[in-house]
């Protein structure tokens, strides 16, 4: 491999399987609110810009109004029994450890950057024994920008110790897709997690069904680079 890619990946439907307990946590919230619960298969695509997003979007589906105030409450209890229950049923998708074993005996590095909260992000890696495998654990709080600004990425990078040369972003979803182009790195798009938008329809450099395809799509990236800084 002709130069050592540092892969920055999304977490919530990209790393982890961690719609049972955050459509778990927000249906506590919801039936606090005199709400019936969401089902699981039509509200994960719910996730992906942070919990106040998945709360506003919850309340949306029921067709309730509520004050900035009270969504402020909500979002307070949320955080606390989501932190509590964080990885009751949440797993790492198939194959993603022996995919970064792989690329790790390559010299790839990893990091995270995620709309979660940082410190909700760790204690969730920690709780699946996953936190060390990563340079950078970036949550929204981090730098107090959330994806797609590519300042997010820009940041992340330079706290993992790479370079946006060698960068590949991994994602399931628009925000993902979006921080890669605008920082400018290719982005690899992964058909399981949580998008109203087909990831095919976002168009990311390369599409991945399963976390055991990860290798051979970063290589082929990294192949594409290479031939064309040769031929500049």
């Amino acid at each position: 491999m002709a130069s050592s890619p540092l892969l920055v990946f999304d977490l919530d439907g990209t790393l982890v399987d961690t719609a049972p307990d955050l459509i778990g946590a927000l249906n506590v919230i919801l039936e606090q609110e005199g709400i019936p619960e969401l089902p699981l298969s039509t509200a994960r695509n719910m996730i992906g810009g942070g919990a106040r997003k998945l709360i506003e979007r919850g309340l949306e589906a029921a067709g309730r109004d509520c004050t900035v105030a009270e969504i402020d409450r909500m979002m307070k209890d949320f955080i606390a029994y989501y932190a509590d229950h964080i990885a009751d049923q949440s797993q790492p998708f198939e194959g993603l450890e022996s995919a970064l074993d792989t690329l790790a005996t390559k010299g790839a590095a990893f990091a995270v950057c995620t709309n979660k909260l940082e410190w909700l992000s760790k204690l969730l890696l920690d709780r699946l024994k996953l936190s060390h495998r990563f340079g950078a654990i970036c949550g929204a709080d981090t730098f107090g920008i959330a994806k797609p600004d590519p300042t997010f990425l820009r940041q992340t990078v330079a706290r993992a110790g790479g370079n946006m040369a060698s960068t590949i972003m991994v994602g399931d979803a628009g925000t993902d897709i979006g921080v890669a182009r605008r920082a400018g790195v290719p982005v690899i798009g992964v058909t399981f997690g949580y998008t109203e938008t087909p990831i095919e329809e976002l168009a990311p450099d390369r599409v991945i069904s399963r976390m055991g395809d990860l290798p051979d799509a970063v290589f082929a990236l990294l192949a594409e680079r290479q031939v064309l800084a040769s031929s500049l």
